[in-house]
C-alpha cells in the first residue's frame, strides 16, 4: 500500500482528527493517553523519545514503546528529537511498526535541548533539517510530520514552514510561541503567525499555544483555519476539555488511577498528575501537598485523592448559597479548570520585559519563595538552607579551579593531583594516592626474592635428554 501524504494522510490515517494531545515528557504516557481519548481527544503523541538512545538501548524501546502498543491507542504519532539524518532515520525505522507516523521535534526550548542541540535550537540548521526531513520521507513507510515554534518575524516563520513541506514534511504542528517564551515568560502564543503559515503550506497544519478550554479549540480553528488543536497544559489540568466539560476533579482522578493499575507506568508521572489534577485543591489543603510528595506506592497516591475527594466534598456540604469562587477561579477548586501560568513580575518592564529565567530566581529568593526542586531538597532535609552568605568557602584548585583538597601536599584538587603524583611517582596523603611508596614497596619485594637457577641442558642420552641417533637415521 502506497503510503499516504498531506490531507489524505490528514483524513484516511488520523481520521481528520481536530482535538490533539501534545507530546510531553513523562506525561503523555500510554494511561494518560487512553484517558484523554476516553474524552475527546482524537490523536496523540508519544512522549519526545531521544532518537540515539532509542537506537542503542533495547530497553529503552521496550519501556517507551514497544511495551505500550494497544489497540484504543490509535491514531498515534510518535515524536524524537535528533540532530543527525542517520540517526533520526534509524530510530524511525525502529519505531515505525507501531505507530501512524514520525514526528520531529523542531519546538523543545528547554536548557537540556540547547546542551543536547535539539528541538528548537535546531531552527537556524535549515540544510541539516532538509536532509533529516529528505531522507526520512524517502526511508520511512510511515509520512514524517514536525512540531514547530514560530521566529520572531512572520514572513521568516512562513519560508521556514514551506523549507520543511518541501523536504517532505506531510503535517505541521506550529506553536505560535519564540523559543525564548517559556516558564514565566510564556506570554500568549501568535494565532497570526499560526494563521499565515497555513495560508502559505498546502500541507495539514495544527495549531498550539492558548488552548485552555473547547471554546478556544472552536475559536482557534475559525480564527487560524488550521486542521486541528493541540493542547498540552490544558489537557494536564483538563483531561475533559476537548469534551467541553469541566468535571470533578476526583472523577478524572480516580478514572486515571484505574488506567494506570491495567497500564503501569512510573510512579513520578502518576504523582505528576495528580500534582496538576488537584492543583487549585492543594492550594486550599496544603497539608495534603507533603503527603502526595511523601508516598512510595500507588496506592498512597491513591489514599491521597481519596482524602482530597473527602475534604473538597466538605467544603461542598459548608458552601453557602450564592457564595463565588475564590482566589478568581473560574470555578470552585474542585472543578477542572485551566491554570494560568503567572508572568514576570511588573518590574520587568522598566528593563524592557526581557529577563531570564536565572533573574526571576534570584527575585523570587530575595522574598524567600523557593523554586520546587529546592521545596523538594528542604522537605528531604529541613536543616538545608539556601543562603548563599551561609555556604562554606572553599579554597581552589591552583590549577583548574575545583574545590581543592584540605590535606593535598600540591593543593590541588584529587583530579589534578592524581595526575602530577602519577607524573612525578609522589605520594598524596590527603587524597590516599600512594604511588611512591608502592613502587618503593615493590622493588624492595622484587629485591628480596631468590634467584631461580636456571636449568642445565641434559645431554643427548642422558635422562631428560633427547634420545641417541642411531646410525644413518637422519641422513
Amino acid at each position: 500500500m502506497p503510503k499516504l501524504q498531506g490531507f489524505e494522510f490528514w483524513s484516511c490515517t488520523l481520521g481528520g482528527a481536530r482535538h490533539v494531545v501534545a507530546p510531553m515528557v513523562d506525561q503523555s504516557e500510554l494511561a494518560w493517553r487512553l484517558l484523554s481519548r476516553r474524552h475527546g481527544a482524537q490523536l496523540c503523541y508519544t512522549p519526545m523519545l531521544h532518537a540515539q538512545v532509542f537506537i542503542r538501548d533495547a530497553n529503552y524501546r521496550k519501556e517507551n514503546l514497544y511495551c505500550d502498543v494497544c489497540p484504543e491507542d490509535r491514531p498515534l504519532i510518535v515524536q524524537f528529537c535528533a540532530n543527525d539524518p542517520e540517526v533520526f532515520v534509524q530510530a524511525a525505522l525502529l519505531a515505525q511498526d507501531y505507530c501512524d507516523a514520525i514526528d520531529l521535534n523542531l519546538g523543545c526550548p528547554q536548557m537540556i535541548a540547547k546542551r543536547g542541540h535539539y528541538g528548537a535550537f535546531l531552527q537556524e540548521e535549515w540544510d541539516l533539517l532538509q536532509r533529516m526531513i529528505l531522507l526520512a520521507h524517502e526511508k520511512l513507510s510511515v509520512p514524517v510530520t514536525c512540531k514547530i515554534r514560530v521566529f520572531p518575524e512572520i514572513d521568516k516563520t512562513v519560508r521556514y514552514a514551506q523549507m520543511l513541506e518541501k523536504a517532505g514534511c506531510q503535517l505541521l504542528t506550529v506553536h505560535g510561541r519564540t523559543k525564548e517564551q517559556k516558564g514565566p515568560l510564556s506570554g500568549t502564543a501568535s494565532w497570526e503567525h499560526i494563521k499565515a503559515v497555513r495560508k502559505a503550506v498546502a500541507i495539514p497544519v495544527f495549531a498550539n499555544g492558548n488552548i485552555q478550554c473547547l471554546r478556544d479549540v472552536e475559536r482557534c480553528i475559525q480564527d487560524t483555519g488550521v486542521q486541528g488543536v493541540m493542547s498540552a497544559e490544558g489537557n494536564l489540568h483538563n483531561p475533559a476539555l476537548f469534551e467541553g466539560r469541566s468535571p470533578a476533579v476526583w472523577e478524572l482522578a480516580e478514572e486515571y488511577l484505574d488506567i494506570v493499575r491495567q497500564h503501569p507506568c512510573p510512579l513520578s508521572y502518576v504523582r505528576a498528575h495528580l500534582f496538576k489534577l488537584w492543583h487549585h485543591t492543594l492550594q486550599v489543603h496544603q497539608q495534603l501537598r507533603e503527603e502526595l510528595a511523601k508516598v512510595k506506592t500507588l496506592e498512597g497516591i491513591a489514599a491521597v485523592s481519596q482524602d482530597l475527594k473527602l475534604r473538597c466534598q466538605e467544603d461542598i456540604s459548608r458552601q453557602k448559597e450564592g457564595e463565588k469562587p475564590s482566589g478568581g477561579l473560574p470555578f470552585f477548586h474542585w472543578i477542572c479548570q485551566p491554570y494560568f501560568r503567572p508572568g514576570p513580575r511588573e518590574g520587568s518592564k522598566e528593563s524592557g520585559g526581557a529577563r531570564g529565567k536565572r533573574a526571576l530566581e534570584e527575585e523570587e529568593g530575595s522574598t524567600d519563595v523557593l523554586s520546587k526542586n529546592k521545596q523538594k531538597k528542604k522537605l528531604r532535609n529541613p536543616h538545608k538552607t539556601f543562603d548563599p552568605s551561609l555556604k562554606p568557602k572553599y579554597a581552589k584548585c591552583d590549577q583548574c579551579g575545583n574545590p581543592k583538597g584540605n590535606r593535598c601536599v600540591f593543593n590541588l584538587c584529587r583530579g589534578c593531583c592524581k595526575k602530577r603524583a602519577f607524573k612525578e611517582t609522589a605520594d598524596c596523603p590527603g587524597h590516599g594516592l600512594l604511588f611512591k611508596t608502592k613502587l618503593e614497596k615493590s622493588l624492595a619485594w622484587k629485591g628480596a626474592q631468590p634467584r631461580l637457577q636456571e636449568p642445565q641442558q641434559a645431554r643427548p642420552g642422558e635422562p631428560g635428554g633427547f634420545p641417541e641417533v642411531v646410525g644413518s637415521a637422519l641422513a
